[in-house]
């Protein structure tokens, strides 16, 4: 019983783990849009578009605009993975974003976006070579968040903002011991936001995402009902931007991400009993800094670097095979082309360099990943 009870342990941390990491933050993304994935996720003290909405709303009220602004796009995720040496057959993945923002007045400015946070799946033809037979594993996982939000301009230096965290997410497992086909589950949260800007060089900001309170997964399966919870982590965020001469932005955040609230451990429900699934994920400590430079009137340039130690240690290795969420230092490019007053197009390119960490309990288990993303954005202002 304890064999078996170990197997779906680890089986579950392959579908619920590994399926979360079209992010390269623990399972969070660097960004959003083209804008902020070229800052590296630098973004908490000088937001740029309109999808500031669902980082920090309060950016809301500081944004470059007269009455109405839009900003959608998307991305392409290549993140090539390993399970012990065996590749995923799954290495593609679409991220879709969008914002709005509406001046209402000179102070109040609303805004709503949308966004895929998390997701993607894996496919491993045989996790676990050394076992008999193949040890299959594929899943599926979507997390979207839509956050209606607002940003408040106190006064000229000061502004406030809030949004409501709307969150949807579905799961697929398939593996030797059951198969639980796709559901889908709600959830809700919040996040709250400021900008401070004590001169026209400087700026600071603020912002704080709680956990994701998400509702219980369940399947009704032959054997019997399967059921799980997976909340979001709860975010805080600073950042520091600066602008040393016209058309310089350089900014720095620091981030804390509270994975060991939410992935320490599960309880999962079989129709033998519920069982706690060990995971051991650490909170994450990310810093990231970026440098947008002005080249001409029309054309802006990116570029920046992010680091987060992953929250996987080599001790939580074995509960957490196939895991894609341990990438740790990454590099992004962005430019944004003006055409006209009201429109223009951001594009970005992140790598998250190569990463592998092996179990120090003896049982040789490795998993590696690194990534690469691209996004498009297209921008719309009056």
């Amino acid at each position: 019983m304890q064999k078996t009870l170990t197997r779906v342990s680890i089986a579950l941390a392959l579908g619920m783990i590994g399926s979360q990491a079209s992010a390269t933050n623990g399972d969070q993304m660097l960004g959003v849009t083209a804008m902020q994935w070229g800052m590296a996720g630098a973004y908490t003290a000088a937001p740029q578009d309109a999808a500031t909405v669902l980082t920090n709303p309060a950016g809301l009220a500081d944004l470059s605009m007269q009455e109405f602004r839009s900003d959608f796009g998307f991305g392409f995720l290549n993140p090539p993975r390993k399970v012990n040496g065996q590749d995923s057959d799954s290495d593609l993945y679409l991220i879709p974003s969008g914002a709005l923002a509406y001046r209402a007045n000179d102070r109040l400015t609303l805004g709503m976006g949308m966004a895929g946070l998390s997701g993607m799946g894996v496919d491993f033809p045989d996790s676990a070579p050394g076992l008999a037979g193949n040890q299959a594993i594929v899943t599926t996982k979507q997390f979207f968040k839509i956050a209606p939000g607002f940003g408040y301009k106190l006064n000229d230096k000061l502004s406030l903002g809030a949004a409501l965290n709307i969150d949807y997410q579905s799961l697929a497992l398939y593996n030797p011991m059951f198969q639980l086909p796709q559901n889908q589950v709600y959830g809700f949260g919040a996040t709250f936001g400021l900008t401070f800007k004590p001169s026209e060089r400087l700026s600071v900001g603020a912002s704080y995402t709680t956990k994701q309170q998400m509702d219980e997964f369940k399947w009704n399966t032959l054997n019997g009902t399967y059921g799980m919870t997976m909340d979001g982590p709860s975010i805080l965020s600073l950042g520091v931007a600066i602008k040393p001469m016209p058309g310089l932005l350089v900014e720095a955040d620091v981030k804390h991400i509270g994975f060991s609230d939410v992935l320490d451990s599960i309880d999962f429900k079989t129709p033998a009993g519920t069982s706690k699934m060990k995971f051991g994920w650490d909170d994450q400590t990310v810093f990231a800094i970026g440098v947008q430079k002005q080249i001409n009137p029309k054309t802006t340039v990116r570029i920046g670097y992010n680091y987060g130690e992953s929250p996987i240690g080599p001790e939580d290795v074995d509960s957490n095979i196939g895991s894609l969420a341990i990438t740790e230092q990454h590099l992004t490019l962005g430019l944004t082309r003006q055409f006209g007053d009201r429109l223009f197009t951001s594009l970005s390119y992140a790598h998250a360099f190569h990463n592998e960490v092996t179990s120090n309990s003896g049982s040789g288990n490795t998993i590696e990943l690194e990534q690469n993303v691209v996004n498009l954005q297209m921008s719309y202002r009056f």
